[in-house]
């Protein structure tokens, strides 16, 4: 077969083949049309004709039997000829011609019905034979295909080129200083073989989603310079089975061949989860491709200069015999980036972008506790679209502000008409915001709104978190969050009375309540005792994420039950005290948020030190903020 061939080129010749014939026809077939068209012939009737033969005007007759039409040429006009349409048999037409003698020509128009056909037959069997020839081919391409399957799909580079350096990282720095090692293995291997150092086989990159684990591989990849090969670990995974497994020794054979190299894995939880949790046992395809990983990472055969890069989210359930020194030599960790970080992470982001001067980098960075780099470019990127959807040059300290929201609250929908459901959202955010200003460990409030946002937010109170605390909670803090959360009931109680109350609290007694219940039997936070009540589940197949209730007696659990109430019940009512106390405050807060339906933290923390004094924390930010 002629490997040239292409299936496309054939179906463009069949229509090729078939324009040209329809031309062809059409000239043949328009010819004689054309000239009958320039003679313009004029008509006869039977009686004309029989009486123009009986008085010797006409000249000759040609006769057409396959048209039963007849020219006659008449006495003295010449060659014009007239048309007469004749019946199949004309006994008086013939004796009558006999009898003058005149010239009767029978001439048969050409018949192209027999070469038409013969050229229809001939496309038929082309068409059929491209059709043959394209199932053919099609089938010799999959075949082909169904032996490719055991190879390695990894995307290779031989010198990699991914654009992305050291530099081009913030926010990760101790991951990069474990990282910056592999390169110097990689880059001066013999200066460190010469010593007796062996060179780690394998890093798993161990992070939260978002925190830059893929950028930290391709990052290691353009700084060493070496060959480097990427694949995802779902890719390793097929329905037939072997195949994952032979995919793995194409890979890992066309990395011998091209060492000192680099493989990256992301998402290697997807292959190498922990064996015998499912249903089908030992023979699981997933766990024999597992099986080949353990052995071509550090089997009896040698696996030297090729450094294997993994990435994950869920460290806990990987198999332990892939996370053993001689496999995975190092586990880096990944975390969310720090005040500082987000700041790098941040001005990274802004290189291209045009920011006005007005917008401060180091304040976003203060109030995006616990975003992830991924999370803190796409604030940016919402950002510079809501600039251009404005028609701004530069992005502003208000689209910032609105991409944060829109990133971690919702897109904000139209602000809500004057009403009594408005007046009621008003107090219930109120009751949060100035709770988290009048107690002594909360976190200060950035802003209080009562726009609503998708997803069925009416409004919301929004603190910046304290990330100076690197113990942990304290028992203080968590009283004083449990009362900030229940401070929107207790307003909507103060000043409505409890027939309208709303279901706008749903959600904070969850949080309450979860909160209260973790102090109690995890914390060791309550009157009984220092004792964990409850362990985390541990079965990775089912999930792992949920917590067991621990062997104890009914009347340990009605005790549980009990702090639990207790400690809610005393949140509640010093958020209820707060709140009656400040009344007149509450007042001319709710009047002014319904006004300006969004109040920010440093004019709400003014308005409060009108009327009484702040706690030591918050009088520091308000002095900060004046400075």
């Amino acid at each position: 077969m002629n490997k040239h061939f292409s299936p496309r080129a054939a179906v463009r010749k069949t229509w090729y083949f078939f324009l040209g014939m329809a031309l062809v026809g059409s000239l043949q077939w328009a010819s004689p049309m054309e000239a009958i068209a320039q003679t313009e012939p004029k008509t006869l009737s039977y009686s004309e004709l029989l009486q123009r033969v009986e008085e010797g005007q006409v000249q000759s007759i040609e006769y057409d039997p396959a048209t039963g039409v007849a020219k006659v040429i008449l006495a003295g006009e010449g060659n014009q000829p007239h048309t007469v349409d004749l019946f199949t048999d004309n006994p008086e037409l013939i004796e009558k011609v006999r009898a003058k003698n005149l010239e009767f020509l029978v001439k048969p128009s050409t018949d192209h019905s027999a070469t038409f056909g013969v050229l229809v037959n001939l496309a038929m069997l082309f068409i059929i034979f491209a059709v043959v020839v394209m199932v053919l081919r099609r089938s010799a391409a999959s075949s082909g295909q169904a032996f490719s399957f055991g190879r390695s799909r990894a995307r290779f580079q031989m010198e990699a080129k991914t654009g992305i350096v050291f530099d081009d990282v913030a926010g990760i720095d101790e991951a990069k200083e474990e990282l910056q090692e592999v390169v110097s293995f990689l880059k001066e291997t013999e200066r460190f073989t010469a010593i007796g150092a062996r060179i780690p086989k394998g890093v798993l990159l161990i992070g939260p989603p978002g925190t830059g684990k893929t950028l930290l591989a391709k990052a290691v990849a353009g700084e060493a310079g070496v060959p480097f090969f990427s694949i995802s670990g779902s890719e390793f995974v097929e329905m037939f089975v072997g195949v994952g497994a032979s995919r793995v020794r194409d890979l890992f054979k066309k990395a011998k061949e091209n060492a000192p190299c680099l493989i990256f894995i992301d998402e290697i939880d997807a292959v190498g989860r922990q064996r015998g949790t499912g249903i089908g046992g030992g023979n699981d395809e997933r766990e024999q491709t597992l099986n080949q990983l353990l052995t071509e990472m550090d089997g009896f055969e040698g696996n030297t200069g090729v450094i294997v890069i993994a990435a994950t989210n869920r460290p806990d359930v990987l198999d332990t015999a892939l996370l053993r020194p001689g496999r995975f030599d190092r586990q880096v960790t990944v975390d969310l980036p720090d005040r500082q970080g987000r700041l790098k992470i941040l001005e990274v982001h802004a290189r291209t972008k045009k920011m006005a001067e007005e917008v401060s980098l180091e304040v976003l960075a203060r109030r995006t506790p616990g975003l992830a780099g991924a999370d803190l470019a796409n604030v940016l990127n919402e950002a510079a679209i809501l600039t251009a959807r404005r028609r701004k040059s530069e992005i502003s300290t208000l689209e910032v502000d609105d991409a944060l929201d829109r990133v971690t609250v919702g897109l904000k929908l139209k602000p809500l008409l004057d009403s009594k459901k408005k007046c009621i959202i008003a107090y219930h955010e109120l009751g949060h915001a100035l709770l988290m200003t009048l107690l002594e460990h909360a976190d200060p409030l950035n802003k209080v709104t009562i726009i609503p946002r998708s997803g069925g937010i009416g409004g919301f109170a929004q603190q910046v978190p304290d990330e100076d605390m690197d113990i942990g909670p304290t028992r203080s803090w968590l009283l004083d969050f449990i009362t900030i959360a229940l401070g929107g009931r207790a307003a909507e109680v103060e000043i409505f009375g409890m027939a309208e109350m709303t279901q706008g609290a749903a959600s904070d007694i969850q949080q309450v309540t979860k909160l209260a219940r973790d102090m109690v039997t995890l914390y060791g936070m309550s009157n009984l005792g220092q004792v964990a009540l409850e362990i985390p589940n541990g079965q990775v197949f089912l999930g792992g994420n949920d917590w067991n209730r621990s062997e104890y007696s009914e009347e340990l659990a009605a005790k549980i039950d009990q702090q639990v109430r207790a400690i809610a019940s005393h949140c509640y009512a010093e958020a209820r005290r707060l709140i009656r106390e400040h009344r007149p405050l509450l007042d001319r807060l709710a009047d002014i948020l319904l006004d300006q339906e969004t109040i920010d933290g440093e004019q709400f923390r003014e308005i409060v030190a009108e009327y009484t004094q702040l706690p030591p924390k918050q009088q520091k930010l308000m002095v900060a903020q004046l400075s």
